[in-house]
């Protein structure tokens, strides 16, 4: 009997023992179990675009069994109705993609100039948006072979079930959204809008009231059904070049027939802990890689940002940085067309260290010493996060270029034409045909394995890219802010001619120091930078945010 109660108790020890290792096994290897995520935290996958309702286009096509390349794309199409203003298949678009063995690609489909562009369009630019739209300016759009060619690559569901909720959205109509009908009333004299956005009595519409695109819903449901090739080849085709034609436009079928996809692996520069993964020329991640290597030479932290003087220092560094990225951006070329070993350059931690000995810390400097070519300050743009449960991230930026690109529409297709070319403005003295404009554009991924931590984030906003995700990933980086409040803090942005314009509830200490140290500051009436980013922490859960100065809202699951 002793000996059995021995085994008895024996037994019962290593089962509770088993019992409690179990416990510990599954709290430690999995914090998410049990574990609610709130807010814009979610346990499996999200996407954060510019609207709520495209957002939730993306995440349930993931639910669906769908990669993150399908639920952007999809989340894409959804923001050209959605989101006109901002891009739409008449556009371009550049996608960095990770997969889920930590592979990087690039898919460039950016917009490039017809064959027979204007020998003397360069004579046109102008400092004033308005000046810069109309047919002359219209690229020849390579948006949808870009969606052909990343789904080819990485998608899972089919071609046509990307389409189907924009196409409803379009035909059978959807509310305005805040972020529309003001940018509506913005623009409301422009010939476009009145053709686009009236009611049956000739009335701009408002908040509120129903849209719908359903010339656009037609030409969505031919190319989900007949592929990309309608675009480039087949009836939408045709009457798009009609339509551009008519408009005085230069882009022909033989444009649209020869348009290439570029594949090609991505830059990256170390960050701290983190390497950063973003495309090559003419995007612009260059830039904003120039600009954080410079700051990463100061050593930066919470505490640079907290003391009064110590903010005005960080600052001040940090304009002059972004002066110095301003007089680089003519580097930002076509590889094709020259080489790109100025812009490599720009991401080299030697050439960082160089310029950070030229920042003076008390005062600034002319434009002859940033060597700035003032150039247009373009506005447009929009970008979505995503990363599905397997892994799989997509980081992806497309544009029309400025607010509803060249104001041009094409009636037989419903599509809204982009005025890309206007990019080459002060960047370049001759247009080759077939180059892809320089651009800000930059969908990057950052990756730490120390940290077990990615990042996938973007900005639209055209110019004003470069400095609000410069300013985030500072906040995010070095000085301590989770991704919500590093997105939403107050930005500077140095434009094309070197002037700082601050956003509103900037801290006015630094407003007022900056400007005694000599530099140019200036009102802006509206600011358009916006950026969308999702973090993903090992077991932890996933971090999805929508800029709210767009309305915006991620959705997950």
């Amino acid at each position: 009997m002793a000996r059995r109660r021995e085994r008895v108790c024996a037994c019962m020890s290593l089962l509770i023992l088993i019992v409690v290792f179990i416990i510990i096994i599954v709290a430690c290897s999995s914090r998410l179990v049990g574990q609610d995520c709130e807010g814009g935290s979610f346990k499996k996958a999200a996407v954060a675009a510019d609207s709520e309702t495209c957002s939730q286009v993306g995440r349930d096509v993931l639910q669906e069994g769908g990669t993150a390349v399908d639920g952007a794309v999809a989340a894409l199409i959804c923001t050209s109705v959605i989101n006109p203003q901002s891009m739409g298949i008449g556009g371009g678009v550049i996608f960095t993609v990770m997969e889920t063995n930590g592979k990087v690609k690039i898919i460039n489909a950016r917009e490039t100039a017809p064959k027979l562009v204007k020998a003397n369009l360069l004579s046109e630019c102008s400092t004033n948006v308005q000046q810069v739209s109309g047919s002359q300016w219209i690229g020849v759009p390579g948006e949808i072979r870009g969606y052909e060619r990343v789904h080819r690559l990485y998608g899972r569901l089919p071609w046509s079930r990307l389409f189907q909720p924009t196409i409803r959205l379009a035909r059978e109509g959807f509310k305005m959204p805040n972020m529309l009908s003001r940018v509506i009333s913005y623009f409301s004299q422009t010939p476009l809008l009145k053709q686009l956005f009236v009611d049956a009595e000739g009335k701009m519409l408002k908040e509120g009231d129903i849209v719908k695109f359903e010339k656009l819903a037609d030409t969505l449901e031919k190319i989900a059904e007949r592929g990309a090739n309608e675009f480039y080849t087949g009836e939408t085709a045709r009457d798009l070049i009609s339509d551009i034609e008519e408009a005085g436009g230069t882009v022909t079928m033989e444009d649209l027939r020869s348009f290439e996809v570029f594949e090609s692996e991505a830059w990256k520069v170390p960050l701290g802990n983190y390497i950063m993964y973003f495309p090559p020329p003419p995007a612009g991640g260059a830039a904003l890689s120039f600009i954080l290597n410079v700051m990463q030479g100061y050593i930066l932290k919470p505490a640079s940002v907290q003391k009064k003087e110590d903010r005005e220092l960080t600052y001040q560094r940090y304009v002059e940085a972004c002066k110095f990225a301003n007089g680089l951006k003519r580097f930002m070329r076509d590889p094709r067309f020259g080489s790109d070993a100025e812009a490599f350059n720009m991401t080299q931690k030697e050439f960082a260290d160089h310029i950070r000995k030229k920042i003076t810390d008390d005062r600034t400097h002319d434009a002859q010493y940033y060597n700035v070519t003032p150039g247009v300050d373009t506005p447009g743009t929009t970008h979505v996060s995503v990363l599905d449960e397997h892994g799989m991230a997509v980081s992806v930026t497309s544009t029309i270029n400025h607010i509803f690109g060249s104001k041009v529409y094409s009636p037989r297709t419903g599509i809204i034409l982009n005025n890309e070319l206007s990019d080459f403005c002060g960047k370049t003295n001759h247009i080759h045909p077939g180059e892809q404009p320089p651009s800000s554009m930059a969908p990057v991924i950052l990756h730490s394995k120390t940290e077990e931590n990615t990042i996938i984030i973007g900005g639209s906003g055209g110019s004003m890219i470069t400095t609000a995700m410069a300013m985030t990933l500072m906040n995010y980086l070095w000085f301590g802010k989770n991704l919500d409040d590093s997105i939403s803090a107050p930005v500077v942005y140095v434009d094309g001619k070197n002037a700082l314009k601050f956003e509103p509830h900037f801290d006015k200490d630094v407003i007022e120091a900056l400007r005694g140290l000599g530099h140019t500051v200036e009102d802006a009436k509206l600011f358009f930078n916006v950026v969308n980013g999702i973090s993903k922490q090992e077991g932890e859960c996933i971090d999805a945010v929508s800029d709210a100065r767009k309305m915006g809202k991620p959705a997950g699951y």
